[in-house]
């Protein structure tokens, strides 16, 4: 039987080279593309009727949408019992090992195994408040292209041209909706739990394994499939303890990239030259100069400088820490720890699904350097302080080390030490109240500039004057 689907091919024997399986071919594509194209056309079409998901300026549905049709052509097996089990039971096991290696308690209350399709369900909201700031920008930007270089528009025109900047807002909105979900069609092919980039993206008391995800890590390394597993799982339940104790760091790391994300500007220079001259009447040729390549580029500003080094600082910790901690459950317990570490930092190394997720939704690439100076310094912190001690730097913000710190370990592990002395000092008599005897003592010296008063100028006059008008100490 051919595999032609039927309605495009003549009758007769379908192995026949001679005659042709794809008419489309001869236009310079084939059916599987045409039906693909057709196929997330009517997805932006409903969901531009639908209001493009939840109101934001992204087009979430459409996202979504094209994440899960990505992830199904290339193969999403369906999670089965056993394999949802295995990963249960590495989760939880996980935990008892981390519980002899940080003073955090354990994190995850529901393990799960996700395939890849879930992971996009269950992570889409941290998405969309990660992403929703910069898409903001886009649609703007798109929407005011069709103004001219200012954005203007005659007055006469502006209550024509009003629906149809509408249009093409919600039309930017389902491009850049496109955009994001191939990002995460392609991410999901690659993590292997909720937290690979380092953001708090499972729903709170949710720790998850992708076991498509860690088979597919796992290849080639020559190690134990419960290994690689169980390895994964106390990576997966590490970031789980930070995520669930300490409190500030959620809004902490997702303010960092929505802070990050207003500084970046929407370069439209290909856009607003193909929209110069063009017939606003005609949709498709709107569509055509919309669909142009957008450049993010950041802003080289004090503040968004000091906003990207605050949130490549933060990520950089989160994994340092968590490095530093699973490496010492798994040391002794796992034979093949050290060849699956390597194979973390491998994946960094050649830009992994962090850093080209970020390059791609916000405009931001991680640096492998600061993941290996930040699990320095944890280490560091670890030999100087003990487990009790590193753990506590996460009781504030305010305690984390900073950018500079991390290029210098050892002087912000000692130079704390000595601040920390600070807390041996006695202190209360700066913030105790005075004594009732003590509290006299100002009213007294205030009380003696009458008496020096009478001596120049007698009583009740200004020392400043004399009887002649001028200061008490004149003739």
């Amino acid at each position: 039987m051919s595999d032609t689907p039927f309605g495009f091919n003549r009758p007769g024997n379908g192995d026949d080279d001679d005659r042709p399986q794809d008419p489309f071919k001869g236009m310079g594509g084939d059916m599987a593309q045409f039906a693909d194209m057709l196929h997330r056309f009517a997805d932006m079409i409903g969901g531009q009727g639908a209001g493009g998901g939840a109101g934001g300026p992204l087009n979430w549905d459409l996202a979504k949408n094209i994440a899960r049709h990505q992830v199904v052509e290339q193969g999403d097996p369906s999670v089965v019992d056993s394999e949802r089990r295995q990963v249960e039971e590495a989760l939880r096991l996980a935990d008892l090992w981390l519980d002899e290696k940080t003073t955090l308690p354990a994190g995850i209350r529901t393990p799960q195994a996700w395939s890849r399709s879930e992971w996009i369900e269950q992570t889409l909201p941290v998405w969309a408040k990660v992403c929703d700031p910069i898409a903001a920008r886009m649609v703007e930007s798109m929407g005011g292209a069709l103004g001219g270089p200012g954005g203007d528009i005659p007055a006469d025109m502006q209550a024509m041209a009003g629906p149809l900047i509408g249009m093409v807002k919600q039309m930017a909105g389902a491009m850049v909706g496109g955009q994001a979900g191939q990002a995460l069609g392609a991410l999901a092919r690659e993590v292997t739990g909720s937290a690979d980039v380092g953001l708090p993206l499972a729903p709170d008391g949710v720790g998850a394994l992708l076991p498509a995800g860690v088979e597919a890590f796992g290849s080639g390394l020559e190690v134990s499939g419960d290994e690689v597993r169980l390895y994964l799982a106390l990576r997966e339940a590490a970031h789980q303890r930070l995520f669930a104790h300490v409190p500030w760091l959620r809004s902490h790391l997702l303010g960092a990239v929505e802070e990050y994300a207003r500084g970046i500007t929407v370069d439209l220079s290909g856009i607003e030259q193909a929209v110069q001259g063009l017939d606003l009447s005609n949709p498709e040729a709107i569509q055509e100069a919309l669909g142009g390549e957008l450049q993010l580029q950041p802003e080289e500003t004090p503040r968004q400088k000091a906003a990207l080094a605050r949130l490549e600082t933060t990520l950089a910790l989160v994994e340092g820490w968590v490095d530093t901690v699973v490496n010492e459950a798994a040391q002794g317990r796992l034979p093949g720890s050290v060849k699956l570490a390597e194979a973390v930092r491998r994946r960094r190394a050649t830009g992994g699904p962090a850093e080209r997720t970020f390059a791609t939704l916000v405009g931001l690439e991680l640096r492998p350097r600061r993941l290996r100076e930040a699990a320095s310094l944890w280490r560091t912190l670890t030999e100087v302080r003990g487990t009790q001690g590193r753990d506590a730097v996460w009781d504030h913000p305010d305690l984390l080390p900073t950018s500079d710190d991390l290029d210098d370990p050892d002087g912000f592990v000692h130079g704390r030490d000595e601040i920390e002395g600070l807390s041996d000092l006695d202190l209360s008599a700066l913030t105790r109240a005075p004594e009732e005897g003590e509290a006299q003592k100002p009213d007294e010296k205030l009380d003696e500039k009458p008496d020096d008063g009478d001596e120049d100028g007698g009583p009740g006059e200004d020392p400043g004057e004399g009887p002649n008008g001028g200061g008490g100490s004149r003739a």
